[in-house]
């Protein structure tokens, strides 16, 4: 399998795996069918356009291969007609949605640095790559994204992107380093969830009372 071809494949495994992510919030939400798709489409493609019109890739990927749009509207309404079943799989979707953030995240940053982009923009074009999809989920369905809570998602992200990067820069970006990269994206946002890491948050202090006024 060429690399081309490989990474063909991975996008479309991520685009479907965000696809059944983002359809699985909105059936949450009693969206209809049309919603579920919408918001599948959304999640799986969101980011990959953000990412194509940043490196000036009109029109973008998603909108240009028929595989793509395709791929994410047949995963949502999937899990639209059989949530029954998909809803008892918590973990599964947690799982899922944790191999399509390391697999945008290593397509997004390599399609950057493929566009000339510099390596720091590559790893922000990468991160949100991966990020961007689950955001728009969340914001059409009224949550808070997940990327602004105090969990590891963004970070690991950027973290996958950094190796990338570097992978490129040793001129070892070739399938099996790069796969490494996307497992190390993978297994860090697992450990996350099951330790339960989070960056920190900032402590509120609650307004003092009581304070006497100038005595006179």
């Amino acid at each position: 399998m060429t690399t081309s071809t490989a990474l063909l494949v991975a996008d479309l495994t991520g685009v479907a795996v965000f696809a059944a992510s983002g359809a699985s919030a909105a059936v949450a939400k009693r969206l209809d069918l049309f919603g579920v798709v919408f918001v599948g489409f959304v999640a799986a493609l969101g980011g990959g356009i953000f990412r194509d019109l940043a490196i000036d890739e009109v029109p973008p990927l998603a909108f240009a291969d028929w595989r793509y749009a395709t791929t994410a509207a047949v995963t949502a309404a999937a899990v639209f007609w059989l949530h029954p079943q998909f809803a008892r799989l918590r973990t599964t979707v947690l799982v899922l949605d944790a191999a399509g953030l390391a697999l945008f995240t290593v397509t997004g940053t390599l399609k950057a640095l493929d566009a000339q982009v510099p390596a720091v923009g590559a790893c922000v074009i990468g991160m949100l790559t991966a990020i961007g999809g689950g955001l728009g989920r969340d914001l059409l369905t009224a949550e808070i994204p997940v990327v602004l809570r105090r969990e590891i998602y963004a970070v690991a992200a950027l973290v996958g992107a950094i190796a990338v990067a570097l992978l490129d820069w040793l001129g070892r970006a070739d399938t099996a380093w790069l796969t490494a990269a996307a497992v190390l994206v993978f297994v860090l946002r697992l450990v996350a969830l099951r330790r339960r890491w989070s960056a920190p948050i900032a402590t509120l202090r609650p307004p003092k009372t009581g304070v006497r006024g100038p005595q006179g």
